[in-house]
């Protein structure tokens, strides 16, 4: 089975802001995305965690992916396609195919218990009807399954992978992926957003983060130092990053990363959950601290961006 392309670089797990209707912002989505091109982003991940994917039904995932291909190109399209029904799997990696996008991305199965064996055969069920490269996802906090080496390497063999997105609290596990990714041939890429430097070091292809769509010129800057040799000192970024996942941390996710974008200076549209007005004071505690500091750090605002 011949490789699929190996991408590489600083991918936005891209925010999706929506109207009180929950319809899809075009305008605000529009800028935001045009800054973090301006920025030399490599591409986007659309629908993914952080674009809160399972507030949006299949139709409405359907009509985001073509928005999201038409105001990101000519950026490299990652596709989220994760979904309890593999019939909507496909439907939506079709769709995704027909669009352009480079690739899909797939989490296990929710909700249900599943061993590895039939999280494999969902994975190859879906990558054989679509028929696109497959990033796996792998988040435990989020979908209570943890994707094994052993079932990773199977759909390797077995599938046009073309990489994995390791987020979540098991950083060390970004060490055998890596390993396995070299003897198999495809990208590691990793969500610790504020880990980037050490995650290069250990040989990750990129990274797939939230922190991205609040500071792209900071983690580009990174990838370009640690990966590319491009000349810099990683040092002021990867503290001003810290920094920066420090204060959204005080809230829970993807909400946080709200919080961050705003304080950038664009729209985050409506909230799709319902938010506590204790979430809502942290929201605005973190916007109005951020703020602060992206002035100070003379970070671009949305107004140099318009």
């Amino acid at each position: 089975m011949a490789s699929p392309q190996l991408f590489h670089g600083i991918f936005s797990a891209q925010w999706l802001p929506v109207d009180r209707d929950g319809r899809l912002d075009r305008a605000s989505l529009a800028a935001h995305l045009a800054f973090e091109k301006r920025q030399g982003i490599a591409g986007v991940l659309a629908l993914g965690s952080t674009g809160e994917f399972p507030f949006f039904s299949p139709a409405e995932r359907g009509a985001a992916l073509a928005v999201v291909a038409e105001l990101a190109a000519p950026l490299t399209l990652f596709a989220n396609i994760t979904d309890i029904r593999p019939k909507v799997a496909i439907e939506l990696g079709q769709r995704a195919k027909r669009l352009g996008y480079a690739a899909v991305a797939l989490m296990p199965p929710v909700f249900y218990p599943v061993s590895q064996a039939d999280m494999l055969a969902y994975f190859l069920h879906v990558a054989e009807a679509v028929d696109l490269p497959v990033i796996l996802y792998n988040f435990p906090e989020l979908t209570g399954k943890r994707i094994d080496l052993a079932t990773v390497a199977a759909f390797a063999e077995r599938a046009p992978m073309a990489g994995i997105k390791q987020s979540g609290g098991e950083f060390d596990y970004h060490r055998p992926l890596i390993q396995l990714g070299r003897e198999k041939g495809f990208a590691v890429f990793s969500g610790s957003d504020t880990r980037l430097p050490e995650v290069f070091g250990l040989g990750a292809s990129g990274c797939i983060g939230g922190l991205v769509n609040i500071a792209p010129d900071l983690m580009v800057h990174l990838y370009r130092v640690c990966c590319t040799q491009q000349p810099g000192d990683p040092s002021p970024a990867f503290e001003r990053l810290k920094e920066i996942g420090a204060a959204v941390d005080r809230l829970t996710f993807p909400l946080n990363v709200a919080a961050g974008i705003e304080a950038r200076g664009f729209a985050t549209g409506q909230p799709k959950a319902v938010v506590s007005p204790a979430s809502a004071a942290i929201y605005r505690d973190i916007v109005a601290e951020l703020r602060e500091k992206f002035r100070l750090w003379g970070l671009e605002p949305a107004t140099s961006a318009a």
